[in-house]
């Protein structure tokens, strides 16, 4: 059984999730190389070898020899393969164990057994992304995120899959569409966050790059806009199809997604996944078609987890996902089933806006907010107040050069009231200095919705499991103004 994490978790954030495991042999890099920094990281491993006391050995990738270590080339050098030799295990048996974001507490271990990770990933892959041994599969990604498991899934049918270490947007915002061309990738992935920065960025990657082997972008991690779509149709290839895809670490797959034989509808999964009973449902578990509901999965998945590490008797598995419709997995996001069979994606259904009684999600007030050339981030959020009221303030991060003027101002409530909704205009609009994510990329809505509800910094998230975890002082400084009647930035 095996877990990964990346290098950029520091040692504590890793310790809270290899701890838990009791590992014998530590892997691990002496750094990596990221926006054009050299990033050194043996003293974090030296505190986590010494955080890990079941350790019988640790293999560094290293060019230097490191007391205690073993070296990754000499380890692997001149092995006989003839020699290797694989045992019988049941189809249940512990593969690996993935990581919940473990904003609060530590992190869940979800573990996932052999047989149904194998038979999910070569029908996702092999199935529903068409790929074969004629591919080139590169999925930019981090170890943390299950697309990394998603992405070496490829060698399962055969295919070439690329790894890359650094960042997607040096020496240039579209530097990611240069390894693509690079590579000669017929199938690449990435997120709606980096596609929207090429397109403030102004880039154009089929004038720039060569990309005449891509046939297919795939896109998750958030709902990917309707403009940012037909960005790709135009400035990548109008005969390349966009297969936006919405899953998780839960089942280390996709939900819905795109089909090679299904169209593909801007803004929309064109289709629930290859045998994934997907429905949206209302409160009363009933199923609703051109509405908002609940995504859940009526029948089983093989990929569901076996249970969770430390969870012997299931209690927790089950409350997870089957407390809210018995025997049902709810899985926490706000879909819309369409009549032409698509799944649209609105958010998390634990962080929903719902004002005068009606519900939006929040990916819906980003894709109208993030589009705008000044706006690089944003967060809305929806508190509940003690004297019955609600408050909707929308956290913006400006780009570089650009000011919250009452032209910016006007313009974000006329494209939320507009291409949203005129009864989720919020409240207050705010600069922030950045936005607060998990370390795979989630923003961290209900975390601040509790802050600015009068909760604890050191009650609602752990700062271990955030990208940055400075902004968090700044969120909890501007919840304590904001309860006192003062301010700390913006309108």
């Amino acid at each position: 059984m095996e877990c990964v994490c990346g290098q950029d978790y520091s040692a504590k954030a890793a310790l809270d999730r290899l701890g838990q495991l009791e590992p014998v042999v530590l892997v691990a890099s002496a750094g990596y190389r990221y926006g054009g920094k050299e990033h050194h990281r043996c003293d974090e491993i030296a505190e986590l070898r010494a955080g890990l006391p079941t350790l019988v050995a640790t293999v560094l990738v290293s060019d230097e020899a490191v007391a205690g270590t073993l070296n990754w080339a000499e380890v692997t050098a001149d092995g006989d393969r003839s020699t290797i030799s694989a045992d019988e295990v049941g189809f249940d048996h512990p593969l690996w164990v993935l990581y919940s974001s473990g904003t609060t507490g530590l992190p869940k271990g979800i573990v996932h057994g052999h047989g149904g990770v194998l038979l999910e990933h070569l029908k996702a892959v092999g199935l529903q992304s068409d790929i074969g041994p004629d591919d080139t599969f590169l999925w930019y990604t981090s170890p943390s995120w299950m697309m990394w498991n998603f992405q070496v899934a490829g060698l399962l049918v055969g295919a070439t899959i690329v790894c890359y270490a650094g960042s997607p947007s040096y020496p240039a915002p579209d530097a990611l569409w240069g390894i693509a061309s690079r590579v000669g990738a017929t199938v690449l992935g990435t997120s709606p966050g980096y596609v929207l920065a090429c397109a403030k960025a102004g880039a154009v990657p089929k004038r720039e790059h060569d990309l005449s082997a891509l046939r297919l972008v795939g896109v998750t991690g958030s709902a990917l806009p309707p403009s940012s779509s037909i960005w790709l149709r135009d400035n990548v290839g109008a005969h390349i199809p966009v297969a936006a895809i919405s899953g998780g670490t839960d089942v280390v797959s996709a939900f819905a997604g795109g089909a090679r034989t299904v169209p593909v509808w801007p803004g929309e999964l064109s289709a629930p996944y290859l045998g994934v009973s997907l429905e949206a449902w209302d409160e009363q578990g009933s199923p609703v078609h051109g509405e908002v509901g609940e995504l859940v999965i009526t029948r089983p998945m093989p990929s569901m987890p076996v249970g969770f590490w430390n969870d012997p008797d299931g209690t927790r598995y089950r409350a997870a996902y089957f407390d809210t419709y018995p025997g049902v997995w709810r899985h926490g996001d706000w879909i819309t089933r369409t009549d032409h069979g698509s799944v649209i994606v609105h958010g998390r259904s634990d962080s929903t806006l719902n004002r005068h009684g009606i519900r939006m999600g929040s990916a819906d007030i980003y894709q109208a907010v993030e589009q705008l050339p000044e706006i690089a981030d944003a967060l809305v959020i929806g508190a509940e107040q003690p004297d019955g009221g609600y408050w909707m303030p929308l956290f913006v991060v400006l780009v570089e050069g650009s000011t919250l003027t009452d032209d910016l101002t006007a313009r974000i409530r006329t494209a939320i009231r507009t291409r949203t909704s005129p009864r989720h205009v919020p409240d207050d609009i705010i600069t922030a200095p950045g936005i607060p994510r998990t370390r795979t990329g989630k923003k961290l809505e209900v975390p601040i919705k509790r802050l600015l509800q009068g909760a604890d910094l050191t009650t609602v998230v752990d700062p271990s499991a955030v990208d940055i975890p400075s902004l968090l002082a700044w969120f909890a400084e501007f919840a304590e103004l904001s309860a006192e009647g003062g301010s700390a930035s913006g309108e």
